[in-house]
């Protein structure tokens, strides 16, 4: 019986080898739907930026950002199309009358500019962005108190008439805020929904018109399907009066990929073009790997993109350690995630030493080989501890093995008469 020990010590990438424009849209590949394609080439997304929003950065400030993921050859960002006032530059997307109070039929020009110089910006360097249309911790606590939409603050409603109230004190998880509960088979507030799809609209007036984006309905919602799924099919719709093909998902709270709430996405590829699966990532270890390899095996008969747009875990945040985000986002690349992203501070690594070292890193990797030619297989490493070491490999030419931790085990080529070098 042939074996071949591995020994590592530390958390590294160890790989062996025998062997090595008109932009079209970012969508699944024809030839491997797992991953992405792009200017009809297969592309694998990986990403660290440091905001949620950076369309609201200052040009100057967002074009070196950009520019420095590119030197690493990041090429995913996550964009929510949020207007949380927590930097001190952001601003809303409706204008401001002279009585302290917004019109929201009336634009602020200076966002919508903002938000089209982030799109060419990203265009013109390729990288695919992700845009989340409505993020839950925008109308909830100390966020709802200034904004528009809050009928104290906007000339086109009251209280009475919009069902919407001063304050939700509340976690948005609590589902208390009515502004996600308007469309026709939910409370059909149709005063609400009209401002809501004039929103929609107008960022798609700028979106529609790239090929670099891809769409996510809301940022970790636990509220109603019928939420999600309306707008999914409000922003298809849109998409299709000018024949343009996009590609959706939406992005559930649970943190058990195995829920009923995800089982909403993965059920449906007719709505859901791809799966975003980041809250795994609040998973360690073993169970981080074997609730994506569930996923992968329970959505196998109609594959589609895994997308993960926020790796946790930076030392001294609140979701994990610096160590868990590098392992978490080494497992999902070597998994066959199609997209690895991580997170913005204090949550997650954004674009630091660490988080473009392993950029970098998978970068070499894929002038070896491509990731989406390997397939991971653990039943090939024999003496293996739960977490201790993952594989994927390209059967009897590439092996790539991934040690958290360091350790030692054997590699089973007993099918195969190779040499390894």
């Amino acid at each position: 019986m042939k074996h071949f020990v591995l020994f590592i010590f530390c958390s590294m990438i160890f790989t062996f080898n025998l062997e090595a424009k008109i932009k079209s849209p970012i969508q699944p590949w024809s030839e491997n739907p797992w991953y992405w394609q792009y200017n009809d080439e297969p592309i694998l997304l990986l990403g660290a930026s440091s905001d949620d929003n950076l369309f609201q950065w200052p040009a100057q400030m967002l074009v070196s950002h950009l520019d420095s993921m590119k030197l690493v050859e990041a090429n995913y960002v996550r964009n929510t199309m949020s207007d949380r006032v927590d930097r001190g530059f952001e601003i809303y997307p409706f204008e401001k009358l002279k009585n302290g109070k917004y019109d929201l039929n009336k634009w602020n020009k200076e966002y919508w500019k903002r938000f089209e110089t982030f799109l060419k910006e990203t265009s013109k360097r390729d990288i695919i962005v992700q845009i989340e249309v409505w993020d839950r911790f925008d109308y909830s606590r100390v966020e709802w108190i200034s904004h528009p939409y809050n009928p104290q603050n906007n000339v086109n409603y009251t209280e009475s008439e919009s069902g919407l109230e001063a304050k939700y004190p509340n976690h948005p998880g609590h589902n208390k805020q009515p502004f996600f509960f308007t469309t026709p088979k939910q409370q059909n507030n149709e005063i609400l929904l009209k401002y809501q799809q004039k929103f929609v609209s107008k960022m798609l007036s700028y979106t529609l018109k790239y090929n670099n984006i891809l769409y996510c309905m809301d940022n970790e919602t636990s509220g109603e399907e019928e939420w999600s799924a309306y707008w999914a099919r409000y922003i298809r719709s849109k998409a299709e009066e000018i024949g343009k093909d996009i590609f959706l998902t939406e992005m559930w709270d649970d943190w058990d990929l195995k829920s009923e709430h995800h089982k909403r996405t993965f059920d449906h590829p007719e709505l859901y073009d791809f799966c975003d699966i980041l809250q795994n990532n609040h998973k360690r270890d073993q169970a981080h790997w074997d609730n994506f390899m569930w996923t992968k095996h329970y959505i196998s008969t109609q594959p589609r993109p895994i997308n993960t747009v926020k790796t946790y875990g930076a030392d001294g945040g609140s979701h994990g350690s610096t160590q868990n985000a590098i392992d978490s986002w080494w497992r999902h690349i070597i998994g066959g995630a199609a997209s690895a992203r991580f997170h913005r501070p204090p949550s997650g690594l954004g674009l630091t030493e660490r988080s473009m070292n392993s950029i970098k890193a998978a970068r070499e990797i894929e002038k070896i080989t491509p990731f989406w030619n390997l397939t991971p297989n653990n039943s090939l490493l024999l003496s293996r501890n739960d977490n201790e070491a993952y594989l994927t490999s390209k059967a009897g030419e590439t092996y790539i093995v991934f040690f958290p931790n360091g350790g030692e085990v054997e590699l089973d080529l007993t099918k195969y008469n190779v040499s390894i070098r």
